[in-house]
């Protein structure tokens, strides 16, 4: 993964924990320290990187004692996995949780980075936030 930016050293950072234990429990402020910004910058990593549609779960609480606890979402087969995403999304999806799922898809291993980016294009021409040639699956 090329990094162009703090958020992507951030959602690097906290995948990288993930990967490791399969869940982790972090302090807002301490992770803004660690990266030298501020502790908005941590939310807006968590509420644009880190969502149901990309396959995560995120527990929150404010406050002195405040954490932020972010988890994989594990599902026991693929069809589970579709059936929730359905369930999840309702009728409508908004191009970006349509791309974030597709993502998942392709991380999952049921379609292919090449199958990902044709249903982009099909779906949403030049208007998609992810280049095929730019996509970071």
């Amino acid at each position: 993964m090329r990094f162009k930016n703090t958020s992507d050293h951030i959602e690097a950072y906290i995948k990288a924990i993930l990967d490791q234990s399969g869940i982790v429990e972090l302090q807002r402020s301490q992770l803004a320290d660690t990266f030298q910004v501020v502790p908005s910058q941590i939310n807006y990593v968590i509420k644009t990187r880190f969502t149901e549609s990309r396959g995560y779960l995120v527990e929150s609480k404010r406050g002195g004692g405040g954490y932020i606890r972010i988890g994989r979402i594990e599902f026991s087969s693929h069809h589970e996995m579709l059936r929730e995403l359905l369930y999840s999304i309702g009728e409508r999806a908004s191009q970006e949780i349509y791309e974030d799922i597709l993502q998942l898809l392709v991380e999952q291993e049921l379609m292919t980075k090449q199958e990902m980016n044709l249903l982009v294009v099909s779906s949403f021409g030049s208007r998609s936030r992810r280049r095929s040639s730019s996509c970071s699956c």
